[in-house]
C-alpha cells in the first residue's frame, strides 16, 4: 500500500475511532486549540450541542528552528468544519497571546468579538489594518454584565493582569459553571481600576464550579507576585538620581507600566517621547480612552527632542525581549535612523526575558553598554501573573470539581496538577491536556474523548500556511551547509554538452578560495554526466540524480559537509 494511502486510511480510522469517543456520554467539551505545552497562542473552544464558544485567538512569536516565520497561529480547521456552531470569540485581554490571531482567523470564522473597552480597542487597532473593522461585529462588556450565546451564558469577572481591563470568565453551560481565570494575578493596590473580584468569585464558587482552567504560567514561584505599584517606586528612585536622558523599554500592551514612567516623569520635570509603532498604537489607544493619564503638553514628538536638553527627556519605546526590529534593539545596533544611544544614557528594561529570548536580551544590553550606557534590569518588572498562593485562593474560592491547567508550557502545566492535588482535588479530576485534545465534562464523570487538528500555522510574510515541514527542512539545510548550483546545458536532439558544467557556490564555500575544490568537483560532474550519456540515458531526472549522488559523496570525502546540490539542465 503507497504511503499516501496508509495516511489516509490511518486518519479515517482515527477520525471514525474519535467519532465513536466522542459520542461516549453527553457533557461539554473543552477544546484547547493551542496555548498547552508551549506559551502563546491562546486559544480554547467550549462546546456544548450545538453551541460553540471561543475563547482567545492568539498568536505565537517563532522558535529558533523556524527560520524565516514571522508569526505562528493557531490551526481552527475544527471551528471551520463546525462553523454552524460558532457563536463568537469572548476575548480575556488584549496581549498578543490572546488576540493576535484574530484578523487572520476572522477570514474565515466571522463571528461577534466580545470583550472589554480597552481590549476591544485595541482589537480594533488590528482590524483597521488588516481592513476587516466594516465587517466584524465587536461588543464592549463591562464586569458584571453578562451575555448569551446559544446555549450558554458568559459573565466577565474583574481581574488583575499586567494590561488594563483584563477579565476572568464564569461561563454557564447546561452541564455546569467552567471558570476560566484568564491571565491574572492578585493586585490590592493596582496603578489603574479597582482589585480583582474576589467577592464575586466566591459567589460563583458557591453555586458550584464544574471546571477551573487556571493561569499556570507562575505556577513554579512560591508565594505572592508583586503588586505593579512597587515598580513605581523603584522607577521614583532611577529618575531622581539620573542626570542624562532616560530611555525605558517595555512591553507596548503594558499600560499600568507606562502610566508609572509617565508619573515619574512629570514629578522629576521631563518630557516624554515615543517611539516604536506598537507602543506609539497603545498609549494613543489608551489615553483616548482615560486608561493613561497625562499633561498635555508632556508628550512631544522625536523632532523636537533637541529643543531640550538630555535630563529633561524620557524615552518609552519597544524592544524589551531584544527583537531586531523593535526600537532599542536597532538604537543598540546603531542601525536606528533617528535615534542613537550615548554615553551616560540611562536604559531601564523594565520587563523579565521570555523563554527564548535570554540570549537576545543579553546582547542589546551588551550592546548597549559597549556604548556607554547604564543599563538597569534589576527590580524594574513585576509579572502580571498569579503565584502559587495566589492560584490557590482561586482553587478555595471556586472549589471546582475539575481542575484544567492552562497556558504555560508544559512543565508548568504538570506542576499546577500537584498544586490543585494539595489543594483536595482528586488526581482522576485533574485533566493536563495537549492541544487538540477534546475533555468532555459532565456533574457524573469527565474524559478525554477525542482528538481535533490542533498545530501552529506558520506565517511568512503575506504567506499563511504556505510553509511547512518540509520547506523548514530545506531552510535549516541551506542555513548549515549552504548551496551548489550545478548549471548544465544540453543541445536538443543529441544531448550533447554545449556548455558547462559550471558550478556557482551559494554558502558553502568562497570560490576563489576554494578553486581547486570547484575543479575536481567539476570534474566529478563531468563524469557522472558522461556515465549518462554513455548510456544513451536522456532521462533528465536520472542525469540529476546521478549528478547530485556523485558530487554529494565527493564534497562529503572532501569536507565532511553536506551543502544543498541543485543540477539545472537547459536546452539549447
Amino acid at each position: 500500500m503507497k504511503e499516501k494511502e496508509k495516511n489516509i486510511f490511518k486518519q479515517a480510522e482515527l477520525k471514525e475511532k474519535n467519532s465513536n469517543r466522542v459520542s461516549d456520554f453527553k457533557g461539554v467539551k473543552i477544546i484547547p486549540l493551542g496555548g498547552l505545552e508551549q506559551i502563546g497562542m491562546n486559544i480554547t473552544a467550549i462546546e456544548y450541542e450545538d453551541t460553540i464558544i471561543v475563547i482567545d485567538c492568539g498568536l505565537s512569536f517563532p522558535e529558533d528552528e523556524m527560520l524565516g516565520i514571522d508569526l505562528v497561529i493557531p490551526d481552527v480547521t475544527y471551528l471551520k468544519d463546525n462553523i454552524d456552531k460558532v457563536k463568537g470569540f469572548v476575548i480575556t485581554h488584549g496581549h498578543e497571546d490572546h488576540i493576535g490571531s484574530l484578523p487572520y482567523i476572522l477570514k474565515d470564522i466571522n463571528v461577534p468579538i466580545y470583550a472589554t473597552k480597552l481590549t476591544v480597542a485595541i482589537i480594533e487597532n488590528k482590524l483597521k489594518e488588516h481592513n476587516l473593522l466594516k465587517n466584524t461585529k465587536r461588543k464592549v462588556i463591562k464586569y458584571g454584565q453578562s451575555i448569551n450565546l446559544g446555549c450558554f451564558r458568559i459573565e466577565f469577572i474583574r481581574t488583575n493582569h499586567s494590561i488594563a481591563d483584563a477579565a476572568a470568565l464564569a461561563i454557564f453551560t447546561p452541564a455546569g459553571i467552567i471558570f476560566h481565570t484568564g491571565d491574572f494575578k492578585v493586585d490590592y493596590t493596582p496603578v489603574f481600576g479597582e482589585p480583582i473580584d474576589l467577592q464575586r468569585i466566591g459567589e460563583i464558587g458557591k453555586k458550584g464550579v464544574l471546571a477551573l482552567l487556571c493561569d499556570s504560567t507562575n505556577v513554579e514561584r512560591p508565594g505572592y507576585t508583586m503588586s505593579e505599584s512597587t515598580v513605581g517606586k523603584t522607577f521614583d528612585s532611577i529618575f531622581s538620581e539620573a542626570k542624562q536622558r532616560i530611555i525605558v523599554a517595555t512591553f507596548a500592551s503594558n499600560v499600568d507600566r507606562v502610566q508609572q514612567v509617565i508619573n515619574s516623569a512629570a514629578k522629576y520635570g521631563r518630557k516624554i517621547v515615543v517611539e516604536g509603532r506598537s507602543m506609539v498604537n497603545i498609549i494613543t489607544t489608551a489615553t483616548e480612552l482615560g486608561y493613561i493619564k497625562m499633561a498635555d503638553n508632556m508628550l512631544i514628538d522625536i523632532e523636537q527632542m533637541k529643543n531640550y536638553n538630555d535630563d529633561q527627556l524620557v524615552l518609552i519605546t519597544t524592544g524589551s525581549q531584544g527583537e531586531t526590529m523593535a526600537a532599542l534593539p536597532r538604537m543598540a545596533a546603531s542601525i536606528h535612523k533617528k535615534l542613537s544611544i550615548k554615553p551616560g544614557d540611562v536604559v531601564i528594561l523594565s520587563s523579565t526575558p521570555i523563554p527564548g529570548n535570554e540570549k537576545a536580551v543579553s546582547k542589546v544590553i551588551n550592546d548597549l553598554s559597549m556604548k556607554g550606557a547604564k543599563v538597569i534590569y534589576q527590580d524594574t518588572h513585576v509579572s502580571g501573573h498569579a503565584c502559587q498562593e495566589e492560584i490557590k485562593l482561586i482553587y478555595s474560592l471556586t472549589k471546582p470539581k475539575y481542575a484544567v491547567p492552562v497556558h504555560g508550557e508544559y512543565k508548568h502545566l504538570i506542576r499546577h496538577a500537584e498544586l490543585a492535588q494539595t489543594m483536595g482535588i482528586p488526581k482522576e479530576n485533574i485533566f493536563v491536556l495537549s492541544s487538540g485534545n477534546v475533555l468532555t465534562l459532565s456533574d457524573e464523570k469527565a474524559a478525554i474523548t477525542g482528538e481535533v487538528t490542533a498545530q501552529g500555522i506558520l506565517v511568512d510574510g503575506l504567506g499563511v500556511g504556505d510553509v511547512g515541514n518540509i520547506v523548514l527542512r530545506d531552510r535549516q539545510l541551506l542555513s548549515e551547509n549552504g548551496l551548489i548550483i550545478v548549471v548544465i546545458s544540453l543541445e536538443k536532439h543529441s544531448n550533447q554538452v554545449m556548455a558547462g558544467p559550471d558550478i556557482v557556490s551559494r554558502g558553502f564555500v568562497y570560490v576563489r578560495e576554494s578553486e581547486n575544490l570547484m575543479d575536481e568537483a567539476r570534474d566529478v560532474v563531468e563524469k557522472a554526466l558522461d556515465k549518462c550519456l554513455s548510456r544513451n540515458n536522456a532521462d533528465w531526472g536520472k542525469m540529476k540524480t546521478e549528478i547530485k549522488d556523485s558530487l554529494s559523496d565527493f564534497i562529503w570525502k572532501k569536507t565532511k559537509r553536506n551543502p544543498m546540490i541543485l543540477p539545472i539542465i537547459m536546452e539549447v
